[in-house]
């Protein structure tokens, strides 16, 4: 903005700006969270070995999990 301006012409750009913000928050999400993060780690290398860690969890072997991080 040029120094010149107007508080009054600054104002207004300061409300247009609000009005455009309000506007994007009202428009609803047409997709859910999961939706838009599926397959976003599909080419991750170290994703394999979470979902092998989350499984060993889940079938109580803490104990596989503490042998590989010592390696």
């Amino acid at each position: 903005m040029a120094t010149n301006t107007s508080l009054e012409e600054r104002l207004a750009v300061v409300e247009a700006a609000i009005v455009e913000l309000q506007k994007q928050i009202a428009v609803p999400q047409s997709t859910n969270w999961l939706q838009q993060i599926t397959g976003s780690f599909k080419d991750e290398p170290a994703f394999e070995e979470v979902l092998a860690y989350g499984r060993a969890i889940r079938q109580g072997e803490e104990s596989l999990i503490e042998t590989q991080d010592e390696l």
